[in-house]
């Protein structure tokens, strides 16, 4: 098929491990890359940040930091223990006595929060000093996209802010039809490991969410309400875990799915409990994995890395379309399934990061299987109604544009809401 290198460049860039909320985690990652760059320990530092990275940094523990909060603490994080060299793993297997050094790094280096004077809804832009050098690292568009380096008043890396992830735009080449064809015939060995990791990662943290007192416990609320939880009851509980997990803090690596962890689970643990359900095989839940990640990340392309639209919205009806494949059906029923599931819950306000994304997580898998479920009975939204128009792609751009343009001001409300302003 044409696409068939980018849809396999895609899901090996966009499905990659992250240990913690990957918005503090990308101001840890500058962070270091600035410590990095100074060779010794910054003595000021300066950030200018988008409201939306500020939004979804403020309530979500930063791991390794005993239960602490915040811009500051993510940044000083990074100064502190984090390795830039490994991306979104920058706070993986912090030492025991990081606690400790961050506060009291935050006693002894002042850190001035700001927000950003810039076009750019992902915008990170660190500005530090030590007692020989400055240096400057600005993040824009996704969350390694590392657009400025410089030491003192050398550059050492810039180049034009773009928000995708590859050199070619994936709105345009990313459509559903293709999408499924690819799943369908992608050669194995292309895929199989980076989805593997990703099932191995995200089921291994679900089931320290159930097993530990995470966050609002709200996979285990699930799987309480009922002596014998069904198949679609426990995807709910999974995915719903692996969130209260990794909003509480937890070390343990997940594997993301369009800059988020949350998304990637949402995505995969519905699936492996299907399968499980199904006793499908392993090709089989492969394939359906597959075309759930690049559905997911067709629709997110469409609204935007950071948004006030629930980005699991689209992660539970990527993880339905899944499960549509998983089962049989043909893309009839997949792309019903997907329009059913956006017009169910397009329009869930995101509200940054922390437990509640636990809820809607198991909402938005409620949602996508409700979709299925219509699309298998003969039921669908059609043209007209509400935000569905005829055709899915046609679909997919008018929740992109009630993204982009419908929820702008709704994204102002939220931030100055979470800022008591």
């Amino acid at each position: 098929m044409e696409h068939y290198n980018l849809y396999t460049k895609v899901l090996k860039e966009q499905l990659i491990p992250a240990t913690g909320c990957t918005e503090p985690i990308a101001l840890a990652y500058g962070a270091a890359m600035g410590r990095g760059i100074l060779g010794e320990l910054p003595e000021k530092i300066v950030a200018c940040i988008s409201g939306s990275i500020i939004k979804n940094v403020k309530s979500v523990i930063v791991p390794g930091t005993g239960g602490k909060k915040g811009i500051e603490v993510a940044i000083a994080a990074g100064i502190v223990v984090g390795k830039e060299n490994v991306g979104l793993e920058v706070l993986a297997d912090a030492p025991e006595n990081t606690d400790a050094r961050i506060e009291q790094y935050l006693k002894e280096c002042p850190i001035i929060v700001k927000l950003a004077d810039s076009d750019f809804i992902f915008d990170i832009w660190l500005k530090m000093e030590s007692k020989n050098h400055k240096a400057e690292v600005r993040i824009a568009g996704h969350h390694t996209n590392v657009i400025l380096k410089k030491k003192d008043d050398v550059v050492l890396l810039e180049r034009a802010f773009s928000s995708e992830i590859t050199d070619v735009n994936t709105e345009e080449a990313l459509h559903i039809e293709d999408i499924l064809e690819y799943a369908q015939t992608c050669k194995l060995e292309d895929v199989e490991s980076v989805i593997m990791r990703q099932i191995d990662c995200n089921t291994a943290i679900s089931k320290e969410g159930l097993s530990g007192k995470w966050g609002a416990q709200i996979g285990k609320i699930l799987l309480s309400s009922s002596e014998n939880p069904n198949v679609e009851l426990r995807a709910k509980a999974a995915a719903a875990a692996g969130s209260d997990a990794r909003m509480s803090g937890c070390e343990m690596p997940v594997v993301i799915n369009s800059g988020s962890g949350n998304q990637g689970m949402t995505i995969t643990l519905p699936l492996v409990e299907y399968a499980k359900e199904l006793n499908a095989d392993h090709e089989t839940l492969i394939r359906s994995l597959v075309l759930a990640n690049l559905v997911a990340i067709r629709i997110k392309q469409s609204i935007g890395y950071l948004s006030a639209y629930c980005g699991a919205v689209c992660a539970g009806c990527g993880a339905a379309a899944g499960i549509a494949y998983m089962n049989g059906h043909d893309r009839s029923v997949i792309e019903h399934t997907i329009v059913n599931g956006l017009a169910i819950l397009s329009g869930t306000i995101c509200d940054g990061a922390k437990p509640s994304c636990a809820a809607k997580i198991a909402m938005s898998v409620e949602a996508g299987l409700l979709g299925y479920k219509m699309a298998i009975s003969g039921q669908e939204f059609v043209h007209g109604e509400g935000i569905v128009k005829k055709g899915i792609e046609n679909t997919i751009e008018e929740v992109g544009t009630l993204s982009r343009e419908g929820m702008n001001h709704t994204n102002e409300v939220i931030l100055g809401i979470m800022l008591e302003k």
